[in-house]
């Protein structure tokens, strides 16, 4: 692929992950949830939402495939280490979130749908 056609496909990959993580924050938030931050760069990783619900801290990853089951495919265990220790980070920045508990979530967003997995994963997993 030449430069302006990489270049074209990764600002389009980077506008469906926004537009993606743009519905995710607000299905959240018509569920009750607060979103604390976004798109949060740690030097261990980054979080694509925080939401707290009545002191249930959710560090939420966002996946935007082609299909659900795609999306749900591209969650690698090297990316939930990477997203355990960027929630570490963030806890340590802020402390204070998730007297009710802390978990991770995964939105995915495909044309067909938009589906929550819930507790998705575990720091013991």
């Amino acid at each position: 692929m030449d430069p302006p056609a990489k270049e074209a496909a990764r600002r389009a990959a980077e506008r469906l992950g926004l537009d993606a993580e743009e519905r995710a924050a607000a299905a959240l938030v018509a569920r009750g949830w607060t979103v604390l931050d976004r798109r949060v760069r740690t030097g261990l990783g980054e979080l694509d939402l925080v939401a707290e619900r009545k002191g249930l801290l959710a560090f939420v990853e966002v996946k935007a495939r082609a299909s659900l089951a795609e999306a749900a495919a591209s969650v690698s265990r090297r990316q939930q280490a990477r997203l355990i220790a960027a929630g570490e980070a963030w806890l340590a920045a802020h402390p204070g979130h998730g007297a009710a508990g802390i978990r991770f979530d995964v939105i995915l967003v495909a044309p067909e749908g938009m589906r929550r997995v819930a507790d998705a994963f575990r720091l013991w997993a």
